[in-house]
């Protein structure tokens, strides 16, 4: 079943497919939630993991920062984690540490024993983006998956880590389960972004949050051909795809690969650490590009926020004359939790004038 809206007026569809936006589009990452007060309140009365699994509490917790910063893109509420657990993973996550795994994943027959995601698993992130798609007007819904290597290294360490020493230790040293685990890691990506796509997202974002940990040719030759089969999969659904990491520089050429060439609109999110004028020229021709504030900057004060966006803006404008297809305002990461939400509202305004 697809329920894929039309909105022709979208600055976001505009900049991510080369079409000039009647607007500079913004939207911020892990906007949903930790910065904002309505967000908090509901969290207090439920765990994260119960609330990725509430449709209603995922689509009110996906509406709060269109409410109240009139943002031209939602992204839905969940967690990179959650087809893991869906899945059958023993895992949750913890307060100021993040997903940790019973049972890390460290041999080939407990990749053997990794069962595939079933679409009734994430039955209810499918009715929570039926619901957002009526709730939402115009603005658009982006659903997101965390990519095969950030979601292989968290079962492989069992948590967040700073070296991902059992990671690289298995990649290198026993490639043939490393490939099977991504295999595997990539099946269930695909299926949880085909949900999603099926029940109605408007656009896809692929979230490599550790990919920055590897050497460009490690990347290649480990992860570019498994998050390019999630790209090449889901092209025939025929909506604008992101490939994002943090740490990335080196790897903005390669990721750009996977996501692009499949005949939908292609953009490569961007953190801070690189101009977007620079990234324009690491990209394939026809990429748009995403980001890339700072999100630190948010916290210096109104006058430094105010400069850095515009700052911000203008490299955008400049990766347009570069080569870039689009350019999309959004932070070189998510928000911070200290966040003052009223400098986001104020700058999604700024944005929207400029």
């Amino acid at each position: 079943m697809n329920n894929r809206r039309e909105l022709p007026e979208s600055p976001y569809l505009a900049a991510a497919a080369g079409r000039k936006p009647s607007r500079v589009p913004v939207w911020f990452m892990r906007q949903a939630g930790r910065s904002l007060p309505e967000y908090r309140a509901l969290r207090a009365q439920n765990t994260m993991m119960q609330a990725c699994f509430d449709a209603d509490l995922v689509t009110e917790i996906t509406l709060q920062p269109v409410r109240r910063h009139g943002v031209d893109a939602a992204i839905l509420f969940s967690d990179i984690v959650v087809p893991l657990r869906a899945a059958g993973v023993d895992l949750d996550i913890v307060a100021d540490v993040g997903p940790v795994i019973a049972e890390p994943v460290r041999t080939a027959a407990d990749v053997a024993a990794l069962r595939p995601l079933e679409r009734e698993q994430v039955a209810p992130v499918s009715q929570a983006v039926t619901q957002l798609v009526g709730e939402l007007g115009e603005t658009v819904l982006i659903g997101f998956a965390g990519a095969p290597f950030t979601l292989a290294s968290y079962l492989v360490e069992g948590g967040p880590s700073r070296h991902h020493a059992h990671t690289k230790a298995m990649m290198f040293g026993e490639p043939d389960t490393w490939h099977a685990l991504m295999t595997k890691l990539t099946d269930i990506t695909i299926e949880f972004l085909r949900v999603q796509v099926d029940a109605g997202v408007d656009a896809l974002q692929l979230f490599d949050s550790w990919a920055g940990t590897l050497s460009l040719a490690d990347y290649r030759e480990y992860v570019l051909p498994h998050s390019t089969r999630v790209f090449t999969t889901l092209a025939d659904a025929g909506v604008p795809m992101t490939h994002f990491g943090v740490g990335t520089a080196e790897l903005l050429g390669a990721m750009s690969e996977a996501v692009s060439g499949h005949g939908t609109p292609a953009v490569v999110g961007v953190d801070w650490r690189t101009a977007l004028a620079d990234a324009a020229t690491r990209v394939r021709p026809g990429t748009a590009l995403q980001g890339n504030l700072d999100p630190v900057a948010l916290l210096a004060g109104w006058p430094v926020a105010e400069r850095a966006v515009r700052a911000v803006v203008e490299d955008g404008r400049r990766a347009v004359d570069a080569g870039a297809a689009g350019h999309i305002f959004n932070l070189g990461h998510g928000v911070l939790p200290s966040t003052d939400p009223g400098v986001i509202t104020e700058v999604v305004a700024l944005v929207h004038s400029l």
